[in-house]
């Protein structure tokens, strides 16, 4: 979400660590509203306007009490008081009687978030009573673990920076399975959620009454396989996430102990059947492993053409077609390096100054084995797409065989090989790669080109939809300037 907490910095007094707690609380207080069947709005203190809010959301469990965006905005007068002695007082605070607001029946309450000894924001509930009915033990439950959490926020013991704040898919939900632990991690409730997921692992009997862990424990079929932290999750201990696997079917668990001022004095278990998505990882997995495979065969089987291509031209008798053999191996070579550079990536992008660095030296010393030839860079191409790997290196290897046979002609001088990335007047990203020598210059007459020269504008001008100029080199020598756009079209 977005920096919620830079309007008030100015304003706050915040020690090491607070703004990042706050930051935990709002990443984490879904749970809170799913469990509250409530909005939670969070409120700082602010010089003009009393409070403003400083981010809110809504229930997944049941239906929003604010369908406007107000975060941002002052505190409604009303409000205010309440929030007021919740600050002060740094305790839960209820509003003395219902309040009604377009035909909406709701029960505030304003819980201050402590930490270090300081309240840094106050939350406040929102809760529609206006529905008239016994509410199930699931809606008391949920609640009472809601007040839990809530009350833990006051005394600075959560959220918990130990909590999971882990990328990987499959976080476990309010609404997915919850089952409340005690202290010594017996079953006390869990939603119908809850038991149908580890039915689904194998346990056919009530969870209630029962070792949470012990239960896990009978489902394991190969213990050598378990996640070291399950344990410590399965009890309530440790508010980490761990998975659990049975049958085929794969369970994510998310702990979150609830302690007070002395003890730990039970737990939620956080619960989710995430076997369709493990199975698509797998098969990502296992579609990346084979891409890699291909494109590392793909490496070996033209490192092969080019050794052929090699062994055939050491058999002709005309030079002519030894070296145009030579050229050509030059270029399977090159689009070897690419191939092999794929293989260990497969991210759209390519790190290209790392896979030019390597081809530019090689270029230009295989196609001048008797010359004295130095090579400088200068500039970063940065991540390309790969698309571009490919025809951007041949386009680089030819330029630089040109410069060194017939830039420099068989004598001792210097190829540059420098980039730019900028920005155009139409705010297109644009790439310009400039080939120089201090050679010969360019001839004075206009010349056929060869073969390699013809490769280079057909995939300048087909394959990258750029353009390609030749000009004189300050200083001596011979300048091609590439343009190309970075911009998907």
């Amino acid at each position: 979400m977005a920096i919620f907490t830079d309007p008030i910095r100015e304003h706050a007094d915040f020690g090491p660590g607070d703004a990042e707690w706050l930051h935990l609380l709002v990443g984490d207080w879904q749970m809170v509203a799913d469990l509250a069947f409530a909005d939670l709005a969070l409120w700082f203190p602010h010089p003009e306007h009393g409070y403003v809010a400083l981010a809110h959301v809504r229930p997944s469990t049941s239906h929003t009490v604010f369908h406007g965006d107000f975060v941002g905005d002052p505190i409604r007068p009303e409000l205010k008081p309440l929030v007021d002695r919740a600050w002060e007082s740094r305790t839960i605070e209820r509003s003395n009687e219902t309040n009604w607001s377009s035909d909406t029946a709701l029960r505030v309450e304003a819980v201050p978030m402590v930490r270090n000894g300081s309240t840094l924001a106050v939350l406040t509930t929102h809760m529609d009573l206006s529905s008239s009915r016994m509410p199930s033990r699931l809606e008391l439950t949920y609640r009472q673990c809601a007040y839990d959490l809530l009350r833990m926020g006051t005394l600075g013991l959560w959220p918990d920076f130990a909590s999971p704040t882990g990328s990987r898919r499959g976080a476990p939900r309010v609404g997915d399975g919850l089952i409340r632990l005690d202290a010594e991690g017996i079953v006390q409730y869990a939603s119908p959620n809850g038991v149908s997921a580890f039915r689904r692992l194998g346990d056919g009997e009530s969870l209630e009454g029962r070792a949470l862990a012990e239960v896990t424990a009978s489902l394991l079929k190969d213990r050598r396989m378990v996640d070291e932290t399950l344990p410590l999750v399965v009890t309530g201990r440790m508010p980490w996430r761990s998975e659990i696997e049975s049958r085929g079917v794969s369970l994510s668990l998310r702990a979150i102990p609830l302690r007070d001022e002395q003890q730990r004095f039970g737990a939620l278990v956080l619960c989710r059947d995430v076997s369709e998505l493990r199975r698509r990882e797998m098969e990502l997995v296992s579609k990346d492993a084979t891409i890699r495979e291909i494109h590392h065969r793909v490496k070996n089987n033209l490192q092969t053409v080019a050794a052929l291509l090699r062994m055939q031209s050491r058999r002709m008798v005309s030079d002519e077609a030894k070296q145009g053999l030579e050229q050509a191996m030059r270029r399977v070579a090159t689009i070897a390096l690419v191939h092999e550079t794929l293989s260990q990536g497969l991210t759209q992008s390519v790190d290209f100054d790392d896979l030019i660095g390597r081809q530019f030296r090689l270029s230009a010393e295989v196609a001048s084995p008797t010359q004295q030839v130095r090579t400088q860079r200068s500039g970063l191409f940065g991540e390309l797409p790969s698309d571009f790997a490919t025809p951007l290196a041949l386009v680089i290897n030819e330029l630089v065989t040109n410069a060194v046979e017939h830039g420099l002609a068989g004598r001792a001088g210097t190829v540059w090989l420098l980039a730019d990335r900028s920005e155009g007047e139409d705010g297109e990203e644009m790439l310009t790669v400039t080939i120089e020598d201090d050679g010969v210059g360019l001839p004075s007459t206009p010349h056929k080109e060869g073969l390699g020269l013809q490769i280079v504008r057909t995939l300048v001008t087909s394959e990258l939809g750029g353009s390609i100029a030749w000009k004189p080199r300050d200083g001596g020598g011979t300048a091609v300037e590439i343009q190309l756009s970075l911009t998907p079209r």
